[in-house]
């Protein structure tokens, strides 16, 4: 599948047969097993595959901070394995990491844009204008003065972008560059690779999302460290069953319009694009019932018991200094036992900060919070005693890892509180929640294990601790959609047997099978409270707020827009389906 290579170019990056192997793995398979690729100049790839099938291994070769055991990697000819051609592949190859916060090194953020293009030796001017125009490109301009430390997650990533783009290389290379990026801000993300691809650029970007994966030219798939698919968007999301064998899905407007072809007839080609999809959704033609005027509510159930209580908060970043930073302020919320309490907003609204608030790693500087009986503003309240009740995983979670090898790491905490059973018994029914085959992976090293794997582990060792109450920080970013929907199906299992949990997500669609309840923050304090049906079906709010519903909801609403006796409220498949089958005969015209 080439038909789009122009005949006799020649490649920008060429994997010839590439093999490679992590030191200390001696006992796991090659990671890459006889890759080959070609990179043109001028090509936006999408490339794609399960956690664990050689990605991001495949990038680090590219601009030779990995080098192949076998086979060989050239960048416009230059040997990546050559040490005297390195500088100059560098200067033509950029990579956005996977973890943004590996290749931050300066205390201010504008000072670490201007890391790069110092070290080319430009002028001043030109270095200020680079610096000015990247930022601005990733929406970071207001941001050039803080401490890169004192960010988010999402604006991490901004600034590590930012500090690519001004050195303007001939190929970029993006590294789930997304991952951690609010709904607007992904968006943004993609638009620019687009930008900087329309103006001559060559990008490669690994994603978990099929629907950005669609945006490319090309889409490469991965596969137990090979090449399984090469082609363009089409021609590779045209079999929902072969993407299936590689731990893939359909762009989910693909999967809306196979789940719904019963009632909303048979679309070919299949939509790959959400407006795409929106806009051949079609009129109704049936006897119109009462249920377009009605409202459905959500069928979620949950405790009468405020578990957790939180009033008046503020936090303030670097409190007394000229980095001073307000990330949370007169913040009121309350999570019920036994729910879900969503948590959404921008990039930096405060969500992480409030979720290390709730199991005591801050305390209040000013307001209360409440955890079950424990008063955290009261200092006298050990962190350990609330961390027994509370768990959390972290965003990034490499940064909760103490131990070298993955079954000593979940059974760190287990072994700090001391556990009746045995500590294999244990760590055994923690892997197996997450989807961690327990004898394939208690021995694996923590450091070679893929971001989606590291999520799993993080995951795993805090459930190991049987908290009353789990704090999930994007849970399911970094996981392939085979992995993504495996944890998704685990906490709802949690969910059923009745543990409160608090998820902050950019994932709207996670939020809407998940949550009970949503908080939507904005600047630091939450703007609205309630049932996920009300909030999701708040346009005009989401929307002033950098957010956007989940396409079921779209959907839903384009339908009723149509004639279609759709309900209010919906906000899963299920819940659209089931309103579609109530609807009267007639059907699509």
């Amino acid at each position: 599948m080439h038909g789009f290579i122009i005949d006799k170019m020649e490649p920008l990056i060429l994997l010839d047969n590439v093999t490679f192997r992590y030191p200390g793995e001696e006992n796991t398979r090659d990671v890459l097993r006889g890759l080959s690729l070609e990179i043109l100049p001028g090509d936006m790839v999408a490339v794609v595959g399960s956690n664990g099938s050689g990605k991001t291994t495949m990038l680090r070769l590219m601009n030779g901070l990995l080098v192949p055991q076998g086979g060989r990697v050239l960048v416009n000819g230059l040997d990546t394995s050559r040490k005297d051609q390195l500088m100059a592949i560098r200067r033509q190859v950029g990579l956005v990491f996977q973890h943004p916060e590996d290749q931050i090194v300066a205390t201010t953020v504008d000072e670490d844009v201007a890391f790069g293009p110092e070290n080319l030796g430009l002028s001043s001017a030109e270095i200020r204008a680079r610096v000015d125009q990247a930022l601005k490109a990733v929406g970071m301009e207001e941001h050039a003065q803080r401490s890169p430390h004192m960010l988010s997650g999402g604006q991490t990533q901004r600034l590590a972008l930012a500090g690519v783009l001004a050195m303007r290389p001939q190929v970029v290379l993006f590294d789930e560059a997304t991952t951690m990026l609010d709904p607007a801000g992904r968006l943004m993300a993609i638009r620019e690779m687009l930008r900087l691809n329309q103006e001559g650029m060559t990008v490669v970007f690994i994603t978990h999302h099929m629907e950005e994966a669609v945006m490319a030219s090309r889409v490469v798939v991965l596969h137990e460290g090979k090449v399984a698919e090469d082609g363009s968007p089409a021609e590779v999301f045209t079999d929902a069953k072969r993407v299936g064998k590689y731990g893939l899905g359909l762009p989910r407007p693909a999967r809306l319009a196979e789940r719904f072809q019963e009632w909303l007839g048979v679309m070919t080609p299949r939509p790959l694009h959400p407006q795409e999809w929106l806009d051949r959704l079609p009129v109704y033609n049936g006897e119109m019932g009462e249920a377009a005027h009605s409202s459905v509510g959500s069928p979620r159930i949950v405790g009468d018991e405020a578990l957790i209580e939180v009033r008046g908060l503020e936090h303030t970043y670097l409190v007394d200094t000229p980095l001073a930073h307000l990330a949370l302020q007169d913040l009121n919320m309350t999570a019920m036992s036994g729910g879900t309490l969503g948590l959404l907003g921008r990039t930096g609204s405060g969500k992480s900060t409030l979720l290390q608030h709730l199991n005591g790693l801050l305390r209040p500087q000013k307001g209360s919070v409440r955890v079950g009986p424990h008063q955290l503003a009261d200092l006298d309240v050990p962190t350990k005693t609330v961390a027994k009740m509370v768990g959390l995983v972290f965003q990034n979670p490499e940064m909760q890892f103490f131990e070298q090898y993955v079954g000593d790491e979940i059974s760190y905490g287990p072994r700090q509180i001391g556990i009746e059973e045995t500590l294999a018994e244990r760590v055994r029914w923690a892997m197996e929640l997450v989807g961690l085959d327990f004898e394939a992976f208690k021995d694996r090293l923590v450091f070679a294990l893929s971001g989606g794997e590291k999520r799993k582990v993080a995951l795993a060792a805090t459930l190991a601790l049987r908290p009353q109450v789990l704090l999930l920080d994007e849970p399911t970013a970094g996981l392939d959609p085979a992995a993504h929907l495996e944890v998704l199906g685990r906490l709802a299992g949690l969910q059923a047997e009745g543990m409160t949990t608090v998820l902050s997500s950019h994932r709207m669609n996670d939020l809407a099978a998940l949550a009970s309840r949503l908080a939507v923050f904005e600047h630091g304090t939450v703007i609205r409270e309630g049932p996920v049906g009300e909030v999701f079906w708040d346009f005009k709010g989401l929307a002033e707020a950098g957010l956007e519903p989940p396409l079921v909801v779209r959907t839903a609403s384009r339908l009723r827009e149509r004639g279609w006796p759709i309900p209010k409220g919906i906000v899963t498949p299920d819940e659209l389906a089931d309103a579609l089958r109530a609807c009267s005969p007639g059907g699509a015209q």
